[in-house]
């Protein structure tokens, strides 16, 4: 996979006197440092240090000895050069924003970066002739940050009174992060109380993936200013409707979606649905690698249990949306809102272009109630069972390259282990309220 050395200085933003920039973890969320501008031309040239633990660390920052930063060589350096202009932040005066790539002290690309993997297909994309593009959608709670709980009460999905309630932080929510690049199309109250969607415009795969990185960021620091604390945790609330991560995909050739015909979905289009499909349960691990990620996964919740697809039908796990041409596209939702973008769309689009290339057919299309579709494999309903499918796919291992997937599942058991531990080291609520009074 080629990435440039090159070295290049980006011009900073009038009054800028420091630059935060980071990089997405194993997780996707977006770590780094804050610079000062005095010392910008240097980092351009040369890069900015810090450990490349940076990309095996879990979502707690625990670290552990993975293959490629471990004890034995004494978690060495990597190096962030800058990946683009540096954008102000208009509620931080002075402050600019500035996502970073990673090189390893070769100057090489660091094997355990995620976003090395969404590159590759990228780059097989682009040798089969097509542009990818891809829309995303990502659902999150404002809450209290004292008691952790939403400030409101009741369901208000699409509530335009609820709306105007959740002005005060949704508003400078789309405005502000429109004006740092990231095109904000729409916001929404969603299915539960401080729950809230906000869809981000179609673009270029790598850039839908390093914006949902920068967005997640972003959405936590304007909800702190504003008093709310923002969670994209998958399942905050088990009663609750889960946070969900949907990806729109369209393939581009020339200028026109060749997914279209007419404004139907053809048969290239059911050709990536059909690797979509055949994919979905291996790499569940990229769409959820917490134990949380899986409580999303229940009937009739809105969250995909196999991998059914159909026509504008938000009971499957893949739906196809038809229209103009330039709109028909295919709607993946069985992700979560705190998953690693990079690994996602890298495996999706792997997936997909599987399909096209061997002129796969998908299987019966879902008309009604998907939950109810049993002609289909499910998808794993707890982290254990995608553990086990990744564990034992040389497809995936493939995809992500032997090193990073074994560190990402090392991370994945971790995560797993350390629930098994925590249920089967204490006595439940549940016991004491049924057995206590009672024996």
């Amino acid at each position: 996979m080629p990435q440039s050395s090159s070295r290049k200085e980006f011009s900073l933003p009038e009054g800028t006197h420091t630059v935060v920039m980071g990089v997405g973890d194993a997780n996707g969320i977006m770590r780094g440092k804050r610079i000062p501008a005095s010392h910008w031309e240097a980092v351009c040239r040369e890069g900015n240090a810090l450990s490349a633990s940076l990309f095996a660390i879990d979502v707690t920052c625990d670290i552990w000895d993975t293959p490629y930063v471990n004890f034995d060589n004494g978690y060495p350096d990597m190096h962030i050069f800058p990946y683009g202009e540096p954008f102000a932040l208009p509620w931080e005066p002075g402050v600019a924003m500035v996502m970073g790539r990673a090189e390893d002290m070769a100057h090489q690309p660091v094997p355990i970066d995620p976003r090395n993997v969404l590159l590759r297909q990228l780059d097989r994309a682009e040798a089969m002739g097509y542009e990818i593009k891809i829309g995303t959608e990502l659902e999150f709670f404002l809450l209290d940050p004292e008691t952790m709980q939403p400030k409101d009460k009741g369901i208000q999905v699409y509530g335009l009174e609820r709306a105007a309630e959740l002005e005060h932080v949704l508003g400078p929510i789309r405005r502000q992060i429109n004006a740092c690049g990231i095109p904000i199309e729409q916001s929404n109250p969603e299915y539960a109380p401080g729950q809230v969607e906000v869809n981000i415009r179609y673009d270029d795969a790598l850039i839908a993936a390093d914006r949902v990185v920068i967005f997640r960021s972003l959405v936590k620091q304007l909800a702190l200013a504003h008093g709310y604390k923002a969670t994209f945790m998958a399942k905050p609330f088990f009663e609750l409707s889960g946070n969900g991560f949907h990806a729109h995909y369209s393939l581009w050739k020339d200028g026109v979606n060749v997914f279209a015909d007419n404004g139907k979905i053809n048969a290239t289009g059911l050709s990536f649905i059909a690797g979509l499909q055949s994919r979905m349960a291996e790499t569940s691990v990229c769409g959820a690698s917490t134990v949380n990620g899986y409580r999303r996964r229940q009937p009739d919740s809105f969250c995909p249990i196999n991998a059914s697809w159909g026509i504008d039908n938000r009971t499957a796990g893949l739906r196809v949306i038809e229209g103009k041409d330039s709109a028909v596209r295919v709607e993946k939702r069985d992700a979560g809102a705190d998953c690693n973008p990079y690994l996602l769309l890298a495996t999706d689009i792997a997936a997909g272009l599987d399909g096209i290339e061997q002129a796969m057919t998908p299987g019966p299309r879902s008309d009604g109630n998907a939950y109810k579709d049993t002609t289909l494999d499910p998808l794993p309903l707890d982290l254990g069972d995608a553990i086990a499918r990744a564990r034992a796919s040389d497809w995936l291992k493939d995809v992500m390259t032997e090193i990073q997937w074994e560190m990402y599942l090392q991370m994945c058991e971790r995560e797993w282990q350390f629930y098994l531990d925590d249920i089967n080291n204490r006595v439940s609520a549940f016991e004491r309220d049924r057995y206590m009074g009672n024996f």
